[in-house]
Order: structure tokens, then C-alpha cells, then sequence
């Protein structure tokens, strides 16, 4: 009897311990959507980021975003198809003749902050897309040159005033000269806090942004692949600078974000790395 009893106040002991030990660990939700303002000298960064809606019928894959390192004539994309997913934009067909020369354009080419409240067309959004990466051969060159051909770089842009475009973030498909939403609504401000406060980023019409998927450079290049990817998206960022001068638009290219909420207003994949923004736009000639 009296060994029963210790038996029974022993295992009284372990279910008390136990509950106990339960009931302290909880998962904290406490920071849900609340918004740090950041002062645009960079001091201060946000605790958290206004939530992002994701398009509810896209289902991300990204079980082709590596081209075949061993191929360097490859031109596949993931977005690619003929049955375009919802929020997807044909855009209009770039043009290949200007109006300035070239050393016009180098000759205007300045980094511009302050922009007016002025929508841009879709031919305007066009054109500076194709500059950054479109196609310009049937082989799936670009205007950038490549390392190996390769193309370890995506590109985003992130609408927020283009006429008959509704308000999101778009992923550029070069292949097919089309943008698919991959994000609801104007998330501008979003992005601006996570590049610090930068206002070039929260007032810009549209803000292209760049992403690398290393993967596609490590095989062939190793470490120095690395290298290549950020000379191309140098090599990328002046055409748009030269493009944007050309039209007597303006841009800035930006660096100074927090990598973590980039990728999280982007909702990039996991082995995308953001590595650039261009906000662009009619600018006050600052």
C-alpha cells in the first residue's frame, strides 16, 4: 500500500512538471503588422513590414529557374508558356530606333531622386524592361552581356502608378517580353522602408528591382562567379540609366536595403538574392 502510494504521488510530480513546462512555451505573435517609420537618414530600421498579398492563383515553381550551365545557347524561362497566368501583362513591343544618339544619352545620363506624380504608359515600362534584359537575338542573347551566356539575374519591377497596369510587384519574363504578378497592390512603401527610407524608392512610379540566383554561375565559375553576377547587373543598371536618359526619364541605382525585407516585399524564392533597385520615372531635373 505504501509502496502505491509513492508509485501514485510520483506520477502526480512528472504531470505537474510536465503541464508546466508546456504552458511556457508558446509561439510569440504579438508582432504582427505593425510599421517602424525609418528617417531617411538610415538610422533607425523597421521591426516588421506591411504584409504582402500574393496572388492567390499563381503557384511559384522554382524547379526551372537554373539554366543548363553545360548549354550556353539555353534561353529557357519559367514563365514561358502559352497559357499566361493570372496578372500577367503582354507588353508592348520595344523600339529599336531613337531619337538621340548614344553619346546624347551618356552626356544626359545623371542619377535622379526626386520624381513627380506622373504615371508612366506601358510603352515607357516596356522599353526600359528590354533595356535591362530583354532579347535582342533568336539565340536568347540580351542587351547585357553574360558570363558564359548564363543570365544568373532575375528581374522584378514594382508598379505603383503605369496606366492600365494595376499596382503590384511583376516579375519580367524576357522570352516572352510579359510581367506576371507575383504581389497585390502598391507595396512602394514597403519597399522604401526596407531600403531604408530612401524616398527616390517610395515615390517613383515604378521601381525595377534585381535578384541573382548564384547557382546558375557557381558550377561553371566557382567563387568568381559571384564577381560575374555583380559585374552584369552593373553592366544591366547602365542601360537603364542610358535608357531612361534617352526617353528624358530619370533614375537612381539604389544599394543601401536590408536584404531579409527586400526578399520578404518581393516574395523572392529562397536561392534568389537581391542585389538592386532602379526606381525610375519623369523627375523634377534635379
Amino acid at each position: 500500500m505504501k509502496k502505491k502510494a509513492t508509485y501514485l504521488a510520483l506520477c502526480l510530480l512528472l504531470a505537474v512538471l510536465a503541464i508546466t513546462a508546456c504552458s511556457s512555451v508558446h509561439e510569440d505573435t504579438s508582432h504582427t503588422n505593425e510599421i517602424t517609420e525609418i528617417s531617411t537618414n538610415g538610422n533607425t530600421t523597421p521591426n516588421t513590414l506591411p504584409q504582402v498579398e500574393r496572388p492567390t492563383d499563381i503557384t511559384e515553381d522554382t524547379t526551372n529557374n537554373t539554366n543548363d550551365i553545360n548549354d550556353t545557347s539555353d534561353t529557357t524561362d519559367p514563365l514561358s508558356t502559352t497559357q499566361h497566368p493570372p496578372g500577367t501583362y503582354i507588353l508592348p513591343a520595344p523600339q529599336t530606333h531613337g531619337t538621340i544618339s548614344i553619346e546624347e544619352a551618356l552626356q544626359a545620363r545623371r542619377s535622379r531622386r526626386h520624381f513627380q506624380d506622373r504615371p508612366l504608359t506601358q510603352q515607357q515600362l516596356s522599353q526600359i524592361l528590354w533595356a535591362a534584359y530583354g532579347i535582342t537575338s533568336p539565340h536568347g542573347l540580351r542587351t547585357t552581356p553574360s558570363a558564359g551566356a548564363l543570365f544568373p539575374l532575375e528581374i522584378y519591377v514594382v508598379v505603383g502608378n503605369v496606366t492600365g497596369i494595376e499596382p503590384g510587384v511583376y516579375r519580367y519574363s524576357a522570352h516572352e517580353h510579359i510581367i506576371v504578378q507575383v504581389a497585390y497592390g502598391d507595396v512602394r512603401y514597403a519597399l522604401a522602408q526596407a531600403a531604408v527610407g530612401q524616398s527616390s524608392v517610395r515615390y517613383a512610379p515604378a521601381i525595377i528591382a534585381y535578384s541573382a540566383v548564384f547557382e546558375r554561375m557557381l558550377p561553371r565559375y566557382g567563387e568568381r562567379g559571384i564577381m560575374y553576377t555583380h559585374m552584369e547587373v552593373g553592366h544591366s543598371a547602365q542601360n537603364v540609366y542610358l535608357q531612361a536618359a534617352a526617353m528624358g526619364l530619370g533614375t537612381v541605382a539604389v544599394g543601401a536595403f536590408i536584404e531579409e525585407y527586400i526578399s520578404e516585399v518581393l516574395i523572392l524564392p529562397d536561392n534568389e538574392t537581391p542585389l538592386y533597385l532602379m526606381p525610375f520615372g519623369y523627375h523634377y531635373g534635379d
